[in-house]
């Protein structure tokens, strides 16, 4: 924002209706209208995989209720959408449709945390099975993920690199090119996006989530729909480097994000 660039929303931020979320969403609003930032989204975990932190603490219904009132009070001056971040949806087809069918969500973010019943933001996962077979695995649950669907993008496409590099070192997605490409392949095939995410760039991996090089080949396969979200559970990482991921995007290759409405995609020009 310093080098006026113009952030045109974030899309992955948590508040208090998710396990780990710490802010209201009066104080993520009111942080936005500071920021400048004109379109946000609350991304609440909903989780169903047994041993998750969050699983099965989202509340829709109390949800919904505080998201009418920030719309009420904050409408005039901020977009403000619907979201949730599906875990392992592939493995809940059942808790997924139920949700998706009952309430009025504008944008989901399907994610994946565990591979099998094992969960890979812990250190074990990647000591139990190493640098390459670790990654692997995680790649080819993804694809299986994207193919059932049921998303509109898929959450820190290669987020294991978050825990990952603190066992294996920095990760290059040039050593899982085959497989990354295949699940690339499968989102534009059924017209899934992909988010930007800054959570990582907040970690000793320090870059976003995915890198540039997995952006471009997305590009280069076919897709449009990018979205940009901090994955903010605390207020001061609301619209953490969007700025600059608005450049990232651009570099490689897009002239627009994506923003949602009831699901459907529409396409923002970026200046």
């Amino acid at each position: 924002m310093e080098r006026g660039v113009v952030v045109p929303h974030d899309y992955h931020i948590h508040t208090r209706f998710s396990c780990d979320g710490q802010q209201s969403m009066e104080e993520v609003c009111e942080r936005a209208l500071a920021l400048g930032i004109p379109e946000i989204c609350f991304t609440e975990h909903a989780d169903y995989t047994p041993g998750d932190p969050c699983s099965f603490h989202f509340k829709p219904d109390a949800y919904f209720q505080a998201l009418n009132q920030v719309r009420e009070q904050y409408g005039d001056r901020l977009l403000i959408r619907a979201g949730a971040e599906m875990g392992e949806s592939h493995r809940f087809p059942y808790e997924t449709e139920i949700l998706m069918d009952e309430y009025p969500f504008d944008y989901i973010i399907g994610s994946l945390h565990w591979v099998g019943d094992e969960f890979i933001f812990a250190r074990e996962y990647f000591e139990r099975h190493g640098k390459h077979d670790a990654y692997q695995k995680y790649f080819e649950e993804l694809l299986v993920m994207v193919r059932v669907g049921g998303f509109d993008v898929v959450g820190h496409f290669d987020v294991a690199k978050r825990y990952g590099y603190d066992v294996c070192g920095p990760f290059d997605p040039h050593d899982h090119e085959e497989i990354i490409r295949e699940v690339l392949n499968a989102c534009v095939e059924v017209g899934i996006g992909l988010e930007v995410n800054t959570s990582t760039l907040r970690r000793p991996v320090n870059e976003p989530s995915p890198s540039l090089t997995i952006l471009r080949w997305y590009r280069e396969l076919g897709g449009e729909i990018v979205t940009l979200g901090s994955d903010a559970h605390e207020l001061a990482h609301v619209g953490y480097a969007l700025e600059d991921m608005v450049e990232l995007v651009q570099a490689a290759g897009f002239k627009h994000v994506t923003q949602f409405v009831d699901r459907q995609a529409e396409f923002i020009p970026l200046s």
